[in-house]
């Protein structure tokens, strides 16, 4: 073997030792590369666990609160059957201090739940501002109703609150004078 062979040799196996350690610290780099971003990835994740459980956990405190004080969960909302009776005005006055307003009925479902509450209950419906247009608490104009046979009829200007009348029909509503005393119905809308 000749020295320029032996030199040739030993070049090539420079390079390739070179080349080989180019290559392992390239893979070094790829793996630490590839671990830094399952690590981010993974922080990414737990962070969007926890967060998600906290909101969990912060949900059901809230639904606790409100079924300790006796409200009644039911499609997004939480409602409230008085145990007493006043007038329109305080019953809604009643409701507003507890974060709520009136039940404004917007379903066939949510009529046939207030209906289950078997008695006279005020719900948030009134002619009041303007005698023969219906709305409801929220300032809604009323578009689906459930009212008596022949009501509302006013009886002379002196009705302008709406109350569910009967707990056995579906169109159960009647107008009647808000001063009268009747049990309410709050509802909580969930958001």
């Amino acid at each position: 073997m000749t020295l320029d062979a032996s030199s040739r040799r030993g070049k090539l196996y420079r390079v390739v030792a070179v080349s080989f350690g180019l290559l392992c610290i390239l893979q070094a780099a790829v793996n630490i590369s590839l671990r830094l971003s399952l690590y981010s990835s993974s922080t990414k994740i737990i962070k969007y666990l926890t967060e998600e459980g906290e909101d969990l956990k912060r949900k059901l405190s809230i639904l606790d609160h409100y079924l300790q004080q006796g409200w009644v969960y039911s499609n997004n909302s939480f409602y409230y059957n008085s145990s007493n009776q006043k007038s329109w005005q305080e019953s809604r006055d009643d409701c507003r201090q507890r974060g709520a307003d009136l039940i404004i009925i917007n379903s066939k479902g949510e009529q046939d739940f207030a209906r289950g509450f078997k008695r006279l209950t005020w719900i948030g419906l009134t002619d009041r501002e303007t005698e023969g247009k219906w709305k409801w608490v929220d300032g809604t104009d009323l578009k689906t109703s459930y009212w008596l046979t022949g009501e509302p009829n006013s009886n002379g200007g002196r009705e302008d609150c709406g109350v569910i009348w009967s707990y056995e029909k579906e169109n159960s509503w009647n107008d009647t004078p808000c001063t009268e005393e009747n049990f309410w119905i709050c509802e909580k809308m969930v958001a």
